[in-house]
């Protein structure tokens, strides 16, 4: 739990970038504020037509007793619910990295020249950006399928998916996060994620920690930039040897 604590605390750090370059951070706000108003007008389009839509999927239901007509369709409008909170948590953050990259490189680098030299490359490219944004969502769409079949299980479906979703939601946008900084390190894929794994504690409380602020209405857009901030210094503390255990 140290190590999970410790991811938390990371997003804090991130924060903290506020005081130390407030206008660069600020510019982060431009792209995460845009795309953010759009995800929310489907949201809200979502919410207002689902009772609509859990009774046009389940036409068995219609002549089934009221309780349990009701007790199915809440069902399946809670995995519903819960499937889409994972799919704009994915699509918020791939879509911002590509209409910010340009921003959050800023962002990033700075961070990185803050906490002192290292061995940097230069940045990924637009067109790179786009590949790895779309292989979140395609990951992002699994996860939310995962959500929504559990989230059918009677009584205990709707806490389950909730907890799931943040869980494995967290860790890709984690893992996302902090690509970017680590393949300036010239580490590939399979070494991203060989190096996410043996931190898997500190990865996961920096992820949960910041998908459970994307969840805060407008919550996405203030915490987008300190994200990036904060997943820089994930990315360096990575690479650090990790503590020994307390006796």
């Amino acid at each position: 739990m140290r190590e999970f604590f410790a991811g938390m605390a990371l997003l804090g750090r991130g924060f903290a970038f506020w005081r130390r370059r407030p206008g660069m951070m600020a510019l982060g706000l431009v792209p995460a504020a845009i795309v953010g108003i759009l995800l929310l007008a489907g949201v809200v389009a979502l919410a207002a037509t689902l009772p609509g839509i859990t009774v046009a999927i389940t036409p068995f239901a219609d002549g089934w007793p009221g309780l349990w007509a009701t007790v199915v369709r809440a069902a399946i409008g809670t995995a519903m619910i819960g499937a889409a909170l994972v799919l704009v948590a994915i699509s918020f953050t791939a879509l911002t990295l590509v209409v910010g990259d340009p921003f959050y490189e800023r962002i990033w680098r700075a961070v990185e020249r803050d906490l002192g030299p290292d061995d940097i490359d230069r940045g990924t490219g637009f067109w790179r950006s786009v590949a790895d944004a779309l292989w979140l969502f395609v990951r992002g769409m699994a996860v939310a399928l995962l959500a929504a079949l559990i989230g059918l299980i009677p009584a205990v479906g709707g806490v389950l998916a909730t907890v799931t979703g943040v869980a494995l939601t967290g860790w890709l946008i984690a893992d996302e996060l902090s690509s970017r900084a680590l393949e300036a390190r010239g580490l590939d894929r399979a070494a991203r994620s060989a190096l996410l794994r043996g931190r898997r504690a500190r990865v996961l409380g920096f992820g949960v920690a910041t998908q459970l602020c994307f969840l805060i209405p407008l919550g996405a857009v203030a915490t987008m930039p300190a994200a990036v901030a904060g997943a820089t210094v994930l990315a360096r503390s990575l690479r650090e040897p990790a503590p020994a255990p307390r006796p």
